[in-house]
């Protein structure tokens, strides 16, 4: 858990604050507090705040569009099913955040609608009708969400099962999963978007690209850390001429929209769906398990089992309270994670301030479509960057375990592998029963599983456990000390 921020113990005055090497006030010699706990002025508290906001927006409203189409929505109750996911993915990223009691990891965490639920929900309008359809979701998802609360202080032990070669190629796999969304975007969104995969798209995206690479070189202190933001900015600007921003939303968007609970009608209990709802909240949990894992590694704060126990909380709370404001499961987002390693701003208030930007998006749509002008081909040159930190933070931490280990190499060979099958095919899992569609689909959670079972056959069973191979660490080679560089990409 987060270390206290109160007054050295020697009974002295609270000793003065100075900034840190990634812009986070810190403690003088002797008191320093971690860089995750510091704070940092106003306004570069609100401008990282909203680099956040901005790596994550379309992945916060696709899963709702998607949803809200199935179940056949007006343009209304869209509007309102966007807003409403908005402001649940904002209070479930303040509950990580800055937490209360047990609850919240106090990372730099982002949580938001997750993308895991997008099938199976689906499936559940399928099986009912328009009327009942949402109501069935939400109630699964209610039941889903109190299931991870409860779980959450038994499956964080699993952590034993995760040392360093395992997180190494979990990471590069949500490093490796998240690149083709970026190269779509790139393209433009979606197939059936105007002007999809079109040269004004990928030049588009390809600017943006090389804008994120250049500001990341040429400039220094904070303007290098808002290299994102200037990216996507300048991004944004030279869609305008060329046709590629709809301004379309802005115009049709509501001023101010205040949620209203249970506005698609109080939730129904249908058992099927709970069960359907609670195989992708365990999916849902490992992924998340993996990305405070991959998280610790990058700020350099372990994720140990509280850690991971009061994030997970904070997933299941989140998501258990989500339908009350007409909200989908809240989950882990990955991209964020790069954008972490990308700035080196560490500091949990930052994601903070993200988080209330997001509520104060859903309760007034009209901030929120501004947002939305930034093009898709936009997002995909940024994200081609953020995701591809990701994966090279996972790569370093490989490093750190050492591949020396033919049982390491296999690990991550076959993990690697079998995580990869979703991202080229995404159709290879089409002809298996719905539970196993619902773990595989995710190739972030088919490796992670893979990388898990691996392990224990080499490090924890058999002739390997007893032999000493070190079943905690998983490795016989002992990883280098990672140092407080070791958290930030060169």
């Amino acid at each position: 858990m987060a270390p206290s921020n109160s007054s050295s113990t020697d009974g002295g005055s609270t000793p003065a604050r100075a900034p840190g090497p990634d812009g986070a006030s810190a403690r003088t010699a002797g008191s320093a507090i971690h860089p995750v706990d510091g704070l940092l002025p106003p306004m570069k508290l609100i401008s990282t705040g909203l680099q956040h906001v901005a790596a994550m927006y379309a992945g916060v409203v696709a899963p709702p569009l998607i949803v809200g189409a199935a179940v056949g929505l007006s343009p209304t109750e869209l509007a309102l099913l966007i807003s409403a996911s908005l402001f649940t993915a904002g209070l479930a990223t303040l509950l990580q955040t800055l937490g209360i009691w047990k609850i919240g990891a106090r990372l730099p965490f982002v949580n938001g609608v997750s993308f895991a639920g997008v099938a199976p929900m689906i499936a559940i309008a399928k099986e009912h009708s328009p009327k009942d359809a949402l109501p069935v979701i939400f109630g699964a998802v209610i039941v889903a969400g109190l299931l991870c609360f409860l779980a959450a202080p038994y499956f964080c032990k699993l952590i034993r099962f995760f040392p360093p070669v395992v997180q190494g190629t979990v990471i590069t796999l949500i490093g490796v999963s998240l690149l083709p969304v970026a190269v779509n975007w790139a393209r433009g969104g979606s197939p059936g978007a105007p002007g999809y995969g079109s040269m004004r798209a990928v030049g588009l995206a390809a600017i943006t690209l090389v804008a994120v690479v250049l500001c990341n070189r040429l400039l220094r202190g904070f303007w290098q850390q808002l290299s994102l933001l200037v990216g996507l900015a300048l991004g944004a600007l030279i869609a305008f001429p060329l046709g590629l921003a709809d301004f379309g939303a802005v115009k049709d968007a509501n001023v101010f929209s205040l949620p209203s609970p249970f506005h698609f009608g109080a939730p129904l209990f249908d058992a099927a769906a709970i069960v359907s709802m609670c195989i992708v909240m365990v999916v849902s949990m490992t992924e998340s398990t993996a990305d405070m894992l991959a998280l610790g590694r990058i700020v350099d704060r372990e994720a140990d089992e509280p850690t991971l126990a009061a994030g997970l909380r904070a997933d299941g709370l989140a998501t258990a309270l989500s339908p009350v404001f007409n909200g989908f499961a809240a989950s882990a987002f990955a991209q964020n994670i790069g954008l972490v390693a990308l700035t080196r701003i560490r500091s949990r208030f930052v994601v903070a301030a993200g988080g209330g930007i997001l509520v104060l998006l859903g309760l007034f749509p009209v901030l929120g479509s501004v947002v939305s002008l930034v093009p898709q081909p936009v997002l995909g040159g940024a994200g081609i960057v953020l995701f591809g930190t990701v994966a090279a933070s996972g790569i370093r931490t490989l490093a750190e375990a050492g591949m020396e280990s033919g049982s390491h190499t296999i690990l991550v060979s076959v993990s690697l592998g079998v995580g990869i099958i979703p991202i080229a095919v995404p159709t290879f899992y089409d002809s298996f029963p719905e539970a196993v569609r619902t773990l595989m689909h995710s190739g972030i959670s088919a490796g992670c599983v893979t990388a898990v079972l691996l392990n224990l056959l080499f490090h924890h069973v058999g002739g390997a456990r007893r032999s000493g191979s070190g079943p905690d660490s998983g490795s016989t080679v002992p990883p280098v000390p990672a140092g407080p560089t070791t958290a930030t990409p060169s």
